[in-house]
């Protein structure tokens, strides 16, 4: 036996296997809601009547309008909003009772398209005046808000950069850029508009009858050339108005540079007819306001004139020259009242023996 023969030893090292990470228990849920699922549908066939397999193949052939049987409503909670044809009226409903409803609820539709039209217009401003670098200088100067008239954006003038030249209607060139750049959005509503004019509380002292009020209103008119001028369609500019000091926009301040501004409001359904009501007022309502007694009373017959109320008209007092014949008398006939005095002197006249002279006297 050999002692000097080497021993080798061999040493053996595990190392540990990889993370697989926990991908596999995603995979594992997925797998087992889909058996799940795929058991409670052959349970469901199994128990549902030939009629509910008929509708349920109806929807899933045409999920929105299915015609077996099954609700044209996606989500269908037990009601319908057409009215049923087989509901017979009772005596004390009205059969136009329907058509209000109906027109309510389609003016209610129509407001409320309205209102998230004109939201989507003061979104698309904001994003504009942010991200545009002729507008982001005078972000802190446009304000865009809605209104119970509808959009209103105020352009309101500062100490350091005004809008306007001092005591004029003439346009700082920045303030066309801004009107310019507003033009082509507002345009894209398909509404008429408003611009106003405001100015301080500071009386205007350029030129003897000229004062707030005409410089507010020649301002407005102003920013509506520009407008114009920039592509804007006429037939939409509804009204120019001037303000003057009259509704001022900072009322502690009354001098503050925020009062001096230019308002632009697109005028929403209700605004719009509002304005035009009161621009075109009806003959027949304003002649149904006279009151009884400031009716003109009726002239007498063959005189060609109008008696004032509550007096007869006295032929000899409308015709000069003319003679009036004594009517006939009528039993228990009321006695005249007394003339006027203008009535009594026309009377006189007639007395005279010369009449034509006192006449032309």
């Amino acid at each position: 036996m050999d002692n000097n023969q080497p021993i080798i030893v061999k040493r053996i090292t595990r190392k540990a296997a990889g993370h697989h990470g926990g991908s596999w228990k995603i995979a594992f849920a997925d797998f087992a809601v889909a058996m799940m699922a795929f058991f409670l549908v052959m349970w469901l066939i199994t128990v549902a009547t030939p009629e509910q397999l008929k509708d349920i193949s109806g929807y899933f052939n045409d999920p929105i309008g299915f015609s077996e049987g099954g609700s044209p409503y996606p989500i269908d909670l037990g009601g319908s909003p057409q009215v049923s044809p087989n509901v017979t009226l009772s005596k004390e409903e009205d059969p136009q009772d329907e058509n209000l409803v109906d027109e309510s609820a389609a003016k209610e539709l129509a407001d409320q398209v309205e209102q998230r039209e004109l939201e989507m217009l003061l979104q698309e401003l904001q994003n504009q005046i942010d991200e545009e670098p002729v507008l982001q200088r005078f972000k802190d100067q446009i304000l865009i808000e809605i209104t119970q008239d509808g959009l209103r954006i105020q352009i309101v003038d500062a100490e350091n950069r005004p809008m306007f030249a001092s005591g004029s209607a003439e346009l700082q060139p920045y303030f066309e850029e801004i009107l310019l750049a507003l033009s082509d959005t507002i345009a894209k509503v398909p509404k008429k508009i408003s611009i106003s004019g405001h100015t301080d509380a500071e009386p205007y002292r350029g030129r003897r009858g000229y004062g707030n009020w005409e410089l507010s209103s020649d301002r407005a008119n102003a920013a509506r050339r520009t407008l114009l001028v920039a592509g804007y369609p006429e037939p939409q500019v509804a009204r120019v108005v001037g303000y003057a000091d009259s509704a001022l926009f900072d009322r502690n301040d009354p001098l503050s540079a925020t009062n001096r501004r230019i308002d632009i409001v697109v005028l929403n359904h209700q605004a719009e007819a509002q304005l035009l009501d009161s621009a075109n007022p009806d003959p027949a309502a304003d002649a149904a306001q006279i009151l009884p007694e400031e009716a003109p009373a009726p002239a007498s017959e063959g005189s060609g004139q109008l008696a004032p109320a509550g007096q007869e008209a006295d032929p000899q007092a409308l015709v000069p020259g003319a003679v009036a014949e004594p009517a006939a008398e009528a039993p228990q006939q009321v006695a005249p009242a007394s003339p006027t005095p203008a009535a009594q002197r026309r009377l006189n006249l007639f007395d005279d023996a010369e009449p034509t002279r006192r006449l032309s006297e």
